[in-house]
């Protein structure tokens, strides 16, 4: 590698032609950025204590054997955005000079139009495409080349190159603006100009390392040059054509945030670990790496990513071809489960295989979705829910592929938990859903359950039968009863008072008659919901209440946990238990993050994690792993009688270190203002999901 300082015109100017490779990301600078470009021109151009100005690094390497002074082009794998910048900044300055009489379009001595053109812009000798000396990857090139050329803008152009190019068209025509200096600032432009020997450096690495300058590559910019970069220059565009590409294109867009999320559970499904979002580029080299280490191919690695792509796509996306599938990857993404793909990825893999077929998928994905939704509403904490599903793969048995995933999700215990019907009933009776995020997924699925012709929800709102105005019309009050207010006050949000339609406004606080009664009302309503309200003369505590029953009851036949007899979980906790014994990676992250100052009882850290006390209390006192192990004490604060620290050496007092931490201690008895109960403790790693 050697690197030295050059002139960014020089630069260019002896260079024979740049190409941006396929696997660098589109062009992207935003105007706010070539407006500071153009500051910088413009304050080096005017001041004559200025020498130069350092706009960055250029990073390339030669294509194949060529040389500087070969025809062979150079590829940047670093600085082509602002390169790509400065490009169209010339291009803009000659067309500008060309406006003006022959005698004022040089203003300063090598900037004629044509000098522009013939040294920075083009190879005027060449035709095709060596007539350019910049070649951009993907829909940026024929952008550039239709810059270059002064062709017509298209009308339907959206690549970026059109939009900053007009910019500096604008700011060049401005009346103010000092050509002079435009000119003088772009001769100072200095780069470091770093040229990469193939075979001898890594481009790569000198990437990475570079890479803490300019605008900021995504997770995918860097997994896609880590692929592609080392390749030759056929493979790479092979395989950027037939997988990389296609693949890319899907999560463009709106989805453009979601290729990492991908990526994130692909090595979670791969590796068994889930990356933090920061780090899924290293995630990924690391499981590259351990591929290639036992004889796989870079090749062989994109393949399968791609492939493991489209079936993320078509679950997450909308893409899915199966109308039942669709519905139920629709139901998952409304739920805004995004944990549950590492899972879904392993299943819709034995799906394409047919290992899985397409009624049992269906199956598991309805079980998969109760799952979740009951959990939301007996407000179970979500936390870690990554680790349950990274894990579930491996209780997968094929043979009986339904059974199998059936029994995992039903020997969870504590707070990895499916939910019972009673629990479920409960909790659906008394819950608070009219504030629930989930309630417009609810209360859709709740209509359209059964009907071939399903009824778009989007037009309706939710309405509350008895109205939430807390000055509720006399009429209510009577209805109510004595203890109205107790009644309003208890049952207005649940289930069994709310409701959809289409009359919100006009139904407002109006009496149940009146409600029930009115054009739009209750008796007109097409709705299933509304089924039977048309026919009630009152509306009270006792009519809420079983209106409440009977939904609560359908909901339970519509999310349904699976149904297995105990002799059959019997013979698969066993077998659970015998393959995968239990995982404390969980209590170790919970253990590192309990702050100073601060406490929790094993009882609270058990039901955290889902073991027993006297399992938490065992394992912590033998983990050479377990951080901070003082700060789990008895579940009324005390120091437990057993205690025992891993390392026999360690001769520290449990209850001094916590005093010295700020924990405080009266009669032996650590202060319960300060203990983290279980949803504390879950909290704490709450990033992790």
């Amino acid at each position: 590698m050697k690197a030295v300082d050059a002139n960014l015109l020089e630069f260019l100017k002896k260079g024979t032609q740049f190409v941006v490779p396929i696997y660098q990301r589109v062009y992207s600078w935003e105007p706010s950025e070539c407006e500071r470009l153009w500051d910088d021109i413009l304050h080096a151009g005017t001041r004559d204590n200025v020498g130069a100005h350092f706009t960055g690094s250029i990073v390339y390497v030669e294509k194949e054997h060529g040389t500087r002074t070969s025809a062979e082009p150079d590829l940047i794998i670093d600085g082509q955005q602002r390169v790509t910048t400065v490009t169209l900044l010339l291009a803009a300055l000659a067309a500008r000079l060309e406006k003006l009489p022959d005698n004022e379009q040089e203003p300063v001595e090598g900037f004629a139009p044509r000098k522009i053109r013939g040294l920075y812009l083009t190879n005027p000798l060449e035709d095709g495409e060596r007539f350019f000396k910049l070649i951009l990857s993907q829909g940026d090139k024929d952008a550039l080349k239709s810059v270059i050329r002064q062709a017509p803008t298209p009308t339907d152009a959206t690549s970026r190159v059109f939009t900053n190019y007009e910019l500096f068209v604008s700011k060049l025509a401005h009346p103010a603006v000092d050509l002079v200096a435009v000119c003088l600032g772009l001769k100072k432009l200095i780069v470091v100009d770093v040229k990469l020997t193939r075979g001898a450096d890594h481009p790569q690495l000198v990437f990475e390392a570079m890479n803490s300058t300019g605008k900021k590559l995504s997770q995918a910019d860097l997994i896609r040059n880590f692929v592609l970069m080392d390749l030759s220059p056929q493979d790479q565009t092979r395989l950027h054509e037939d997988f990389w590409y296609p693949m890319e294109r899907e999560f463009t867009g709106v989805h453009a945030d979601r290729f990492d999320e991908f990526v994130r559970h692909f090595l979670t499904l791969k590796t068994g670990s889930t990356p933090r979002f920061g780090d899924i580029y290293d995630s990924f080299k690391a499981h590259a790496f351990a591929l290639e280490g036992v004889g796989a191919h870079r090749e062989s690695i994109v393949i399968d990513l791609a492939q493991h792509a489209q079936w993320f796509v078509s679950m997450a996306l909308g893409k899915e071809p199966d109308a039942q599938l669709a519905k139920a990857f629709a139901e998952i993404e409304q739920l805004r489960a995004t944990v549950v793909y590492p899972f879904l990825l392993r299943l819709y893999a034995d799906y394409a295989a047919h290992t899985l077929s397409q009624s049992d998928f269906v199956q598991i994905l309805r079980d998969t979705i109760s799952y979740l939704f009951r959990r939301v509403i007996c407000r179970i904490p979500t936390n870690s829910l990554n680790k349950t599903f990274s894990g579930l793969a491996g209780s997968i048995y094929p043979a009986k592929y339904v059974e199998s995933v059936g029994a995992r999700f039903l020997t969870l215990g504590s707070y990895k938990r499916f939910p019972t019907d009673s629990e479920f009933d409960d909790a659906l009776r008394v819950e608070d859903l009219y504030h629930s995020q989930r309630a417009p997924y609810f209360f859709r699925t709740m209509e359209n359950h059964g009907r071939k012709e399903e009824v778009s929800t989007a037009e309706y709102s939710i309405e509350h039968i008895m109205p939430q105005n807390e000055n509720l019309r006399p009429e209510w009050k009577s209805d109510l009863g004595a203890e109205w207010e107790a009644v309003h006050s208890r049952l207005q949000h649940t289930l069994g008072n709310l409701t959809l339609t289409g009359y919100n406004p006009e139904l407002s606080d109006r009496p149940f008659a009146s409600k029930r009664d009115m054009p739009g009302g209750f008796k007109d309503s097409p709705l299933r919901l509304n089924k039977g309200l048309g026919q009630l003369q009152v509306w009270n505590e006792a009519a809420i209440d079983k209106r409440a029953a009977e939904l609560a009851a359908q909901a339970i036949s519509i999310w349904q946990r699976p149904h297995l007899s105990e002799d059959i979980l019997a013979g698969y906790r066993s077998e659970f238990a015998e393959s995968t014994g239990f995982d404390w990676s969980l209590t170790h992250d919970i253990l590192d993050a309990i702050p100073a100052g601060r406490w929790t009882g094993y009882h609270s850290l058990a039901e955290a994690v889902g073991t027993a006390a006297q399992a938490i209390a065992n394992h912590i006192s033998k983990c050479s792993t377990c951080t901070h192990p003082y700060r789990v004490l008895t579940w009324d604060g005390r120091i437990a009688e057993l205690f025992a620290w891993s390392d026999p050496k360690d001769r520290r007092d449990p209850a001094e270190l916590l005093e010295s931490e700020g924990v405080r201690f009266i009669s032996g008895v650590a202060d319960p203002e300060q203990k983290l109960a279980t949803e504390d403790l879950l909290a704490l790693v709450e990033d992790e999901v």
